[in-house]
């Protein structure tokens, strides 16, 4: 029970942190706001691990390094996604990530109930209605605007938690404290190749800390979810996270989509529901 109250609080802070982060790269590179957010989540996580502090757990934390890496990518391609894109539209396709870890649960002895089989299809089918605009009387029908980056930020999403569940197993603390050590690295290294246009004003980069901070407590929990609990259960719990996404964007933004697409993300956040209820 724990384990799943764990997974959902990831999902809350991760949905908030990355509606901001969405709604930011609309006027900022994805790789700008990653510049401002990734250090604050860094030096929290620090404090985290010196307040924990426990003796090294042993070679397997680093699993955490290949779910940095493929964590961080995930995060550009869905903010570059959210960007582009309709972010109710977006939000939900990314959460099919959480099918891979199912599969790898599969593969390693679990075995899916029918309900999660049920769950296995709709999310599939509801991300294939989602992705595509309806065509009108001059036109063809085509892939919405974002849904690539979509598709790209949930394999990347799919493959963190898999290396992170393993990496969390031996210490929690640890395994998040080389997850953002390795991810504020790479993004370090980034912004020296790149150089891209960073904000000054206060207000803005005190936004973009919000996003390190939600995106940091949502590793946390997401890990301390992992520790106790089975892949293929706090993977698809934590998955969740679009759900708060598109909330905030149809209240705060008040998007609009088709209901046949409407129809398709409340069918993929469905399926997602009952791979980990089954």
């Amino acid at each position: 029970m724990l384990s799943a109250v764990l997974a959902l609080g990831a999902s809350v802070a991760w949905g908030i942190g990355d509606f901001i982060g969405g709604l930011k790269s609309r006027a900022l590179a994805p790789l700008a706001v990653l510049a401002i957010a990734q250090p604050v989540g860094f030096a929290a996580m620090a404090v985290i691990a010196l307040i924990h502090w426990e003796p090294w757990p042993g070679a397997s934390v680093l699993f955490a390094m290949p779910a940095a890496v493929l964590g961080t990518l995930g995060l550009i391609a869905f903010y570059r996604g959210m960007a582009a894109g309709v972010i109710s539209l977006v939000a939900p396709i990314a959460a099919t990530g959480a099918l891979l870890p199912v599969a790898f649960g599969l593969a390693t002895g679990e075995r899916p109930s029918p309900l999660q089989l049920a769950g296995i299809a709709l999310a599939i089918g509801g991300a294939v209605v989602t992705s595509y605009e309806p065509r009108t009387e001059t036109e063809r029908a085509r892939l919405a605007a974002g849904i690539g980056w979509a598709l790209l930020a949930a394999v990347a999403f799919g493959g963190y938690f898999v290396p992170m569940h393993e990496a969390a197993e031996s210490d929690f603390v640890w395994a998040t404290f080389v997850f953002r050590a390795t991810s504020f690295s790479l993004v370090a290294i980034a912004v020296l190749v790149v150089r891209p246009r960073l904000p000054r004003a206060r207000r803005e980069l005190a936004v973009l800390a919000c996003i390190g901070l939600a995106d940091t407590s949502g590793n946390v929990l997401f890990a301390a979810a992992a520790s106790q609990g089975l892949v293929s259960v706090v993977s698809v719990l934590a998955s969740l996270y679009p759900v708060v996404t598109v909330v905030l964007a149809r209240v705060y933004l008040r998007e609009r989509v088709t209901r046949v697409q409407e129809g398709g993300a409340a069918a993929t956040l469905g399926g997602v529901v009952l791979v980990s209820a089954g």
